[in-house]
């Protein structure tokens, strides 16, 4: 087809508030965004496909401190790391996931190796961790995911319970996620969380859902979802995107904008999501008030990134 490529990633969505970071952290935010985009772009300069880019991105996302996935992902309710990773091809249809993973640092990989390994979409739990050790990845100790500053969140709901909702919302949204369209017009999108701080009970949200937060296919779109997943899950967010577009034949930004003003017009926001259509056009929205996000197109030799409204252009 020898479309031109482009790829765009998010590290979450929700109550950002540049005010509380420094500039060392916004700084390492910044980079951590921009090694992702090169990470998927760098595949995808060399003919690689946007399936490959994506999961190359997510990787270096999971492996980044600042992201609620893998190392670095938040804690559950009983101070332990419970991961869920979804990946999507747009050529096939076909999407690989796991859900309640405790000893991968990179789950996004496992979510890949259900797609290309088994006729199964969504493996959970102890199955999902005999699955990965029969394949040969390494396991690691759930300790060795925990950042201090995951831990300090949670050492915060769990000293002050009777006021927890209040520190859970400045906590609560966290996903990282990718989603890229190659040379040969095909598409792809991959998503890794950590979930929400203090979640109970096995929680899942969105991110291992396909349909939902996460969702790729040629004749429509490729799309990462991150935010409060129940909205996302509720509204099949990733198909009605895909739906809007083959059924009332929206573009992309059209649609995306009608989701976020529409079904997920929640008050101080559902979060955001990252899309391509299959002409290669990016769109990176959220209602939320920031969202951790960056994006490049093969003909432009800037990469941006932003947090809030403002964007750092990164030359390369």
């Amino acid at each position: 087809m020898n479309k031109k490529y482009s790829i765009a990633i998010h590290g979450g969505a929700g109550t950002i508030d540049l005010a509380t970071l420094s500039q060392d952290v916004i700084d390492e935010v910044h980079q951590g965004l921009k090694d992702a985009v090169v990470a998927g772009e760098t595949i995808l300069a060399q003919g690689g496909s946007a399936l490959d880019a994506v999961e190359a991105a997510v990787v270096v996302l999971e492996n980044a401190p600042r992201f609620n996935a893998g190392y670095g992902a938040c804690l559950t309710f009983e101070g332990h790391h419970e991961l869920d990773a979804a990946i999507a091809d747009g050529c096939s249809g076909d999407s690989g996931a796991v859900a309640n993973v405790r000893y991968r640092k990179n789950p996004v990989k496992v979510a890949r190796a259900v797609l290309s390994h088994t006729d199964h979409i969504l493996l959970g739990g102890e199955g999902a961790e005999r699955f990965a050790d029969e394949l040969g990845f390494d396991r690691v100790t759930n300790e060795s995911l925990t950042t201090d500053l995951r831990r300090e969140h949670w050492e915060t709901l769990q000293e002050d319970r009777d006021n927890a909702l209040q520190f859970e919302n400045a906590f609560r949204f966290g996903t990282v996620g990718a989603v890229a369209c190659d040379r040969d017009g095909n598409l792809a999108a991959a998503t890794s969380t950590g979930g929400i701080t203090n979640k109970r009970w096995g929680r899942i949200g969105d991110t291992p859902l396909p349909g939902a937060g996460n969702y790729a296919a040629n004749d429509s779109c490729a799309v990462s979802c991150t935010g409060k997943g129940e909205y996302f899950i509720k509204h099949a967010v990733g198909h009605d995107l895909a739906a809007r577009m083959r059924y009332l034949k929206q573009p992309l930004k059209v649609a995306v904008r009608e989701v976020l003003e529409g079904s997920l017009n929640y008050p101080n926001g559902a979060g955001g999501l990252i899309a391509v259509d299959n002409k290669g056009k990016l769109v990176v929205e959220y209602n939320s008030t920031g969202m951790y996000r960056g994006w490049k197109y093969e003909e432009d030799s800037t990469i941006y990134t932003g947090i809030e409204a403002e964007l750092t252009e990164h030359s390369v």
